[in-house]
């Protein structure tokens, strides 16, 4: 299937591009970022997605995974309005089979940073009015809400021992996802499944059960 990533040089995306890759898919990234990826069914475009003119036409998308995100910088434009820019433009078409927003685990508890909350509660709306419109065309669509993942953009707490101690006591696994984790979530509710759509599927290590929200001054 063609499978089109955005924000896929780095963290999440590029496990979730290497993933597909592995399973032999066409895999199309767009990111703001160089690509980290070499490999024959790979292509990649460098574009910011909010600048919805300079999109790079892409037809026939089967499944749109919308990765690329952003804290606290310009959170409503990049992570709700851009979101929307691409899947009006890739995901709402004949050829599509499934949409993926990864959204988070903070849009359902509000403990993060006031417009990193907001933008990612729209994607939890903007996800079902999606599903509605495209079930009729026989395709899925669902948010996957990570809560802590171990990837460059949170290093800042990462590698601080005492900060990573206080969440770690608000995780009650005790851990945060690889990137890979959440890949192999993303590939199961865009290619095995086929019947849940509409839905914002938590997958935090039970952080939301706690509300505290934790993180570097």
């Amino acid at each position: 299937m063609k499978v089109l990533v955005t924000g896929s040089s780095r963290g999440i995306g590029k496990a979730i591009a290497q993933l597909f890759l592995k399973e032999n898919h066409q895999v199309i990234g767009i990111d703001r970022q160089d690509a980290t990826i070499t490999h024959s069914n790979y292509t990649h475009y460098l574009c910011d997605i909010r600048d919805r003119e300079r999109l790079p036409e892409i037809n026939d998308v089967n499944i749109l995974v919308n990765n690329a995100g952003t804290q606290n910088e310009e959170d409503i434009d990049i992570n709700l309005k851009a979101l929307i820019y691409v899947t009006e433009k890739y995901g709402i078409q004949k050829s599509i089979k499934s949409i993926l927003n990864i959204g988070s685990a903070s849009a359902h508890t509000g403990a993060e940073f006031p417009e990193y909350c907001a933008s990612k509660g729209g994607v939890l709306s903007y996800t079902k009015n999606v599903a509605l419109r495209v079930a009729k065309l026989g395709a899925t669509c669902n948010s996957l809400d990570a809560g802590g993942v171990l990837t460059p953009l949170n290093e800042c707490v990462i590698n601080d021992p005492a900060l990573w101690n206080e969440i770690m006591k608000e995780t009650p696994l005790k851990k945060w996802a690889t990137p890979e984790e959440i890949a192999q979530w993303v590939y199961f509710l865009t290619v095995t499944n086929t019947f849940c759509t509409g839905q914002n599927i938590i997958v935090d290590g039970g952080e939301s059960i706690n509300f505290n929200f934790v993180w570097k001054e």
